[in-house]
C-alpha cells in the first residue's frame, strides 16, 4: 500500500489516500510504456515532405544524344537526378507514420505511468484547485506551497476553463481532464498534480473496469 498525503492550496497536509499498487497494474510495464510513449510522437509526426522526382519534372524524355562515339560521357534524358533542373532521385513523398495500439494496452500504459509517478514520490495530491477568475500569480504560489519547481502535469476531474488559463502561461506546466490522461503526457512531466477528486475518480474507473 502506498500512502499519499493530500495538501491545500497553502501546502498543509489535511488528509491521507490509501493506495493498493494493484489499482495499478501492480508493476510498472516499462516495454508498454515505450510502446505507448513511441505511438505518441509518431502519431504527432506530419509526414507532408516531399520532392519531384523524374516523372514530375518537366522536360523531354528523349536521350540527349547516342550513348557511343560521342566523345562525352554517356547522358539519359534531361530528366535526370544528375542534371540541373532534373527530379530528386529517391524523391521523398507525403506518408502516414501514425501507430495505434488496442485501448486496453494504452490505459495499462496509463496506469503504467501513474504507478511509476507514485512510486517515485512525484504525485502530488492537493483537495481542490478553485479559481473565481483566472490569475497566473496565483496558480503559480500554489505551486510553490506545493513544493512543485519543474514541469508537473495538473489532472482535474472536469475541463476548468480558469484553471487552464491560469496554468497556460507557466512553461512546462500542463492541465488535462483525468479522461484525457495518456502515458506520454504523464512521462513527459517530472511531477503530477491531482486533485482530491481526480485521483479518486482515476481510482474509481479502474476499480468499475476490473468488475
Amino acid at each position: 500500500m502506498i500512502e499519499l498525503a493530500v495538501h491545500n492550496t497553502e501546502g498543509q497536509e489535511v488528509d491521507s489516500l490509501q493506495v493498493d499498487e494493484s489499482a495499478f497494474g501492480g508493476s510498472v510495464r516499462y516495454a508498454l510504456l515505450k510502446q505507448a510513449i513511441v505511438m505518441y510522437h509518431a502519431n504527432r509526426r506530419v509526414g507532408t515532405a516531399t520532392t519531384k522526382g523524374r516523372s514530375m519534372v518537366s522536360g523531354s524524355g528523349k536521350k540527349l544524344f547516342r550513348q557511343k562515339g560521342t566523345g562525352f560521357a554517356r547522358a539519359g534524358n534531361r530528366r535526370t537526378g544528375k542534371r540541373v533542373g532534373g527530379g530528386v532521385t529517391f524523391a521523398k513523398v507525403t506518408r502516414d507514420f501514425g501507430k495505434r495500439m488496442p485501448r486496453k494496452q494504452r490505459k495499462l500504459a496509463r496506469d503504467s505511468a501513474i504507478l511509476a509517478k507514485l512510486l517515485s514520490n512525484d504525485v502530488v495530491v492537493v483537495d481542490g484547485l478553485n479559481f473565481e477568475t483566472p490569475r497566473t500569480k496565483d496558480f503559480v504560489s500554489v505551486l510553490s506551497n506545493l513544493g512543485i519547481e519543474r514541469g508537473c502535469l495538473v489532472a482535474t476531474n472536469d475541463y476548468d476553463d480558469n484553471l487552464h488559463k491560469s496554468a497556460r502561461n507557466i512553461p512546462k506546466v500542463a492541465v488535462m481532464p483525468v479522461a484525457e490522461l495518456n502515458a506520454a503526457g504523464i512521462c513527459s512531466h517530472r511531477k503530477m498534480l491531482f486533485t482530491k477528486e481526480a485521483f479518486l475518480s482515476v481510482l474509481s474507473r479502474d476499480q468499475a473496469s476490473k468488475n
